[in-house]
């Protein structure tokens, strides 16, 4: 009978001590999932910020050939007025 009771006993204490194992599994699971969450969270920003930096990238890249096609128009006029200006200088020296 005293072996019984020191076996019980045992089992007893083995099980408060699973109970209380079983316990801290449980809260780091929570943890574990309150991560894991927070971590998804983070991606699906992520992809909003690429989203965002993507249609930012195309904004300025339609700024730069925005300007970009201005100065070569710039350009080309004033190419031209010095042309005119050669070809009126040389037809007033001609006599025309």
């Amino acid at each position: 009978m005293e072996d019984l009771n020191v076996l019980i006993a045992e089992v007893d204490a083995r099980s408060k001590s699973n109970t209380h194992r079983i316990d801290r599994l449980e809260q780091r699971q929570g943890e574990l999932d309150s991560i894991v969450q927070s971590v998804a969270l983070l991606a699906q920003e992520q992809e909003h910020i690429k989203t965002d930096v993507a249609e930012i990238k195309q904004g300025v890249n339609a700024l730069q050939s925005r300007s970009g096609k201005r100065w070569d128009a710039v350009v080309d006029k004033a190419l031209l007025a010095i042309v005119g200006a050669i070809v009126v200088y040389v037809l007033a020296k001609i006599g025309f």
